[in-house]
């Protein structure tokens, strides 16, 4: 086998730092670079896919590649830097890979300033997508370490992760909320029975994240559990972010509550979005650096289509305007336009379309007087404001034609099946199509939202503690994650949405639809 790497592969580090020839391995253990935070993959491919580590002090990250876990057809490739300017951290883009092939990866670090010193090596894994028609399986959900619960070892830790992992899926889809940078973790927090829930806890988490360092800490967190980092090492993640990488419900006019020193919102989310780019093995963007919207394929029965609906939105408010506006701006017309040409160009059985928010369940920006919309969600009735923006996405998709595009989101801390039918909305001009809801991965549970009917939701499933149970922590058991399969001969595709303790909870079967 033949692996291929072009020089495309460096990121988001120092292309400088170059040093292809091996210095002999020392043993003073004390004075070795050590990874951080485990290993991961992401944004993973037919022929390819991106490696990332974090390490402890200024290095050169060392990949070696196989196809065997043995390593013994292993390609060295030339190391690339890891600096103060990413927090350590270093990602590689790995290219020309053999379809549908687990793919091994190592990686250690080199100490840039005592060349001959080198760290241990920590081991990953990935399965690259297929060329043909074979089954495909993979998970998904969000909403980490939100409402004050972190990482509690008498509680197993974010074991949820723990049995996601269990499925061996090809990849986790990550809809956001990846952390609560907004969110103190405590070292305690009392439950309703009495007991104490007890958080690890790292001095940058009892304050909500302003600093650059600040958001960095808070992803690094949620990769200290055991749970996380094993399963990092072994599926690749697709993320996309939503609003509490920054802050709640944030958009260009939210007024930062009194915690905040810094008041400057645009600085603040550029500063979270640094960050968010520098922890997640994502591909990045030559047109746009920083862009989160991205294609992935995953084979000829799949491609998922990740949304960022969060950095081109207009103001959060009534949003009642009839005529379609950069106030009312949800996804932009330029994500807008991509969307459109890539649904209409794939050839994939299934699109899936990664929203970081659901489509009809109303979110307040101010949930106490229930006032402002933090959704595409306008309330009952026709199309207003955003829902302009669906509306006009859903009539495209009708009348391209586009077939089997399936919705697949988190956020609003519950698992739900809704099919939208336009015999039941308010605005028809649509096909019917299903969109399913999981999560909180690790994170208080909520929830059920109110439904508006514009666009015809009809609730198959739902599993919520109830309006009267709020934020309940992980350890009563209500987190959840989605499971899909597409099956290879059939290309029938089954959705299941599950618990932490990976109790099948509701599950359907669609058949794709001819092209």
């Amino acid at each position: 086998m033949t692996i291929k790497f072009s020089r495309r592969r460096f990121l988001s580090t120092s292309a400088g730092a170059l040093g292809a020839i091996a210095m002999p391995h020392l043993s003073r253990a004390a004075d070795r670079p050590a990874i951080t935070h485990g290993v991961q993959s992401g944004d993973v491919t037919v022929d390819g896919g991106v490696v990332w580590a974090r390490a402890d002090r200024p290095s050169q990250m060392l990949v070696d590649v196989a196809t065997t876990e043995s390593f013994k057809d292993a390609r060295a490739l030339p190391p690339i830097a890891a600096l103060p300017e990413s927090d350590f951290t270093a990602k590689m883009l790995l290219e020309n890979l053999p379809a549908g092939q687990d793919i091994f990866y190592r990686v250690r670090f080199r100490d840039l300033s005592h060349t001959a010193i080198e760290g241990e090596p920590a081991v990953g894994r990935f399965r690259s997508a297929p060329a043909d028609r074979r089954d495909v399986s993979f998970v998904w959900g969000g909403d980490v370490a939100g409402q004050g619960w972190g990482i509690n070892p008498d509680d197993g830790g974010m074991f949820t992760f723990s049995a996601m992992r269990k499925h061996r899926p090809d990849f986790l889809l990550h809809s956001g909320d990846t952390i609560y940078a907004d969110g103190v973790i405590p070292s305690e927090v009392k439950l309703a029975d009495g007991k104490i829930w007890k958080n690890v806890t790292i001095p940058e988490k009892a304050k909500v994240a302003e600093t650059l360092d600040e958001f960095r800490a808070a992803h690094k967190y949620n990769f200290t559990d055991d749970n996380v980092r094993a399963f990092n090492a072994e599926v690749p993640i697709f993320v996309q972010w939503d609003d509490h990488e920054v802050t709640n419900n944030w958009s260009p006019s939210k007024e930062l509550p009194a915690t905040y020193k810094e008041r400057n919102i645009t600085l603040l989310a550029a500063r979270a979005a640094r960050a968010f780019h520098e922890m997640y093995p994502m591909r990045e963007s030559i047109v746009e650096p920083g862009r989160v919207y991205r294609q992935i394929s995953y084979g000829p029965h799949l491609d998922v289509f990740v949304l960022d609906e969060r950095s081109y939105r207009g103001p959060n408010g009534a949003n009642q305007e009839t005529a379609y506006g950069p106030a009312a701006y949800f996804l932009g017309p330029d994500q807008m336009a991509w969307l459109k040409r890539g649904l209409l160009n794939s050839r994939a059985t299934w699109k899936v379309i990664a929203s970081d928010m659901p489509l009809s369940l109303i979110v307040y920006d101010d949930a106490a007087n229930k006032k402002g919309s933090e959704a595409f969600a306008q309330g009952d009735g026709p199309p207003r404001g955003r829902e302009l923006e669906i509306a006009d996405l859903l009539r495209f998709i009708k009348m391209a034609p586009i077939r089997n595009t399936v919705w697949l989101t988190a956020d609003v801390h519950y698992a739900a099946a809704h099919y939208y039918d336009p015999n039941k909305a308010q605005f028809q001009d649509f096909e019917p199509f299903w969109e399913f809801v999981s999560g909180p991965l690790h994170a208080g549970t909520f929830g059920p939202n109110e439904l508006d009917n514009t666009f015809g939701p009809d609730v198959r499933f739902i599993k919520a503690p109830g309006l009267d149970k709020q934020n309940l922590p992980p350890s009563a058991g209500m987190q959840f994650f989605g499971h899909v399969k597409i099956d290879g001969a059939s290309g029938q595709m089954t959705v299941t949405l599950r618990d932490r303790a990976d109790v099948a909870l509701w599950s359907t079967t669609l058949d794709p639809m001819p092209a």
